[in-house]
């Protein structure tokens, strides 16, 4: 068995990597649950925690989970088991399972899940969608989602089976003509519906997204851009793989995997 590491080198990685100061002002970021000292051993990257994820990382004696979305998330009064949340935490901490949420930081990073979308679908000339105040050592722009240029125009619909083929899934939902131009392309993972009127501000013809509510789509097509919803454990669940992948390669004593058990609770028949 490897030695391990200190919890706080990994924390401190990650940090580096995605910054907590990137992260929206209604998130929770960071080290959300552990002993910034304790020593792990193997670490595991999922989209969110559900109870079959906790399952399945206790059973293989996980220290760390790196979960995209927090656990906990809003303020509580009460920690107990007859809450799914308080449930799945009071496990995690009696099995010494510490939880490390970047979440939006995530999302806004260099290397960020929204930077990831954009580089997949070999968009050209990517900016933030909304730029964010940055440090002065930080040299380029940083912020919150992306748009970039196709290198040449398609349509509506080519582009929506192309992305189902990038991000492995069945069908997305397309608002426009299938056959209106695109060329200039916003994005933003998740639930992102908000950044629509940033997409437009930017002159995108092409708004990509998780997953919005019927009044944005409604929008959209008022507006006349072209909006295909992923759905939202497509748009990001690619990125805690890759994620895994990375860490293992930066700390090749310790063991890492990305959770099996992390599944998109929609399905469609």
């Amino acid at each position: 068995m490897n030695d391990g590491l200190n919890l706080r080198v990994i924390c401190d990685y990650l940090e580096t990597f995605a910054p907590t100061w990137l992260a929206e002002p209604w998130d929770n970021v960071g080290l959300l649950v552990g002993d910034a000292d304790q020593t792990v051993r193997r670490i595991m990257t999922t989209l969110t925690i559900t109870p079959s994820v906790v399952e399945e990382a206790v059973a293989a004696n996980v220290d760390l989970l790196v979960a995209h979305h927090p656990l906990p998330f809003h303020a509580s009064k009460r920690l107990t088991t007859e809450t799914t949340a308080g449930a799945m935490l009071l496990r995690l901490v009696r099995h010494g399972v510490a939880i490390y949420s970047p979440h939006t930081s995530f999302d806004s990073c260099r290397a960020g899940i929204n930077q990831r979308l954009a580089e997949n679908l070999e968009l050209g000339q990517i900016e933030p969608l909304v730029v964010k105040p940055a440090p002065e050592e930080i040299e380029h722009p940083v912020g919150v989602g992306r748009f970039g240029l196709l290198a040449d125009a398609v349509s509506l619909d080519e582009l929506a089976t192309q992305a189902k083929s990038l991000f492995e899934v069945a069908q997305v939902q397309v608002i426009g003509r299938g056959d209106q131009p695109i060329q200039k392309v916003g994005l933003a993972c998740g639930s992102a519906g908000g950044f629509l009127e940033m997409a437009i501000a930017q002159g995108c013809d092409c708004f990509i997204t998780g997953e919005t509510n019927f009044h944005t789509c409604l929008e959209a097509e008022a507006r006349g851009i072209g909006m295909i919803l992923l759905g939202h454990y497509a748009s990001e669940r690619f990125a805690l793989r890759q994620l895994a992948e990375e860490l293992a390669a930066t700390f090749p004593q310790l063991a890492v995997t990305a959770s099996q058990a992390d599944r998109d609770p929609v399905r469609f028949v």
